[in-house]
């Protein structure tokens, strides 16, 4: 089985990190992965979008037409990914930051004010987190228990005092839901 996830904002939304975070789950289930970041010239503020494929056996191409999974951050990014979830597929939306509806009706819609709840942990910038963990909570083919190892490797050895808050902020966005 091959699942791809799209994860796409502004620059510094950490859509990078998230993508990171999953492609090491991934490795940490022991699977095939692809991390393919995409971002414009100007790193902060500017668009970026993240593609990660991770699968049972080899993978032919990064290059992905109809992902299973899309994390928006804003309202470009819905604008740009909404029509390219595959039929069946998962879209979650960071309403904090959109303002308008999902206009899919074929695949489920997971809204939540991403920004809000991560302010109220004390730092937005764990809302990429919050968004993954949402996602992980009603996708089949994500585990928080490899997302959370994700999150381990990804934090580079200055910032690994923040694996605690990264941890409640994706449970925090796994439990929004329930």
């Amino acid at each position: 089985m091959q699942n791809e996830t799209i994860i796409a904002g502004f620059g510094g939304q950490g859509v990078l990190f998230t993508g990171k975070v999953l492609a090491y789950a991934g490795l940490e289930e022991g699977r095939e992965v692809t991390w393919l970041p995409s971002y414009g010239p100007e790193m902060r503020g500017g668009t970026a979008n993240c593609t990660v494929i991770i699968s049972d056996e080899e993978i032919g191409s990064a290059q992905v037409m109809k992902p299973r999974a899309v994390i928006v951050m804003n309202q470009p990014s819905l604008d740009k990914f909404e029509d390219l979830v595959a039929t069946g597929g998962y879209l979650a939306v960071n309403n904090s930051m959109v303002t308008r509806k999902v206009q899919r009706t074929d695949i489920t819609v997971i809204e939540i004010p991403g920004t809000e709840i991560s302010e109220k942990l004390g730092d937005k910038r764990l809302t990429n987190i919050v968004m993954l963990g949402a996602l992980a909570a009603k996708a089949d083919f994500l585990h928080l228990k490899s997302i959370e190892k994700g999150i381990e490797k990804s934090l580079s050895k200055d910032k690994k005092a923040l694996f605690d808050l990264n941890l409640k902020a994706l449970q925090t966005g796994a439990a929004y839901l329930k």
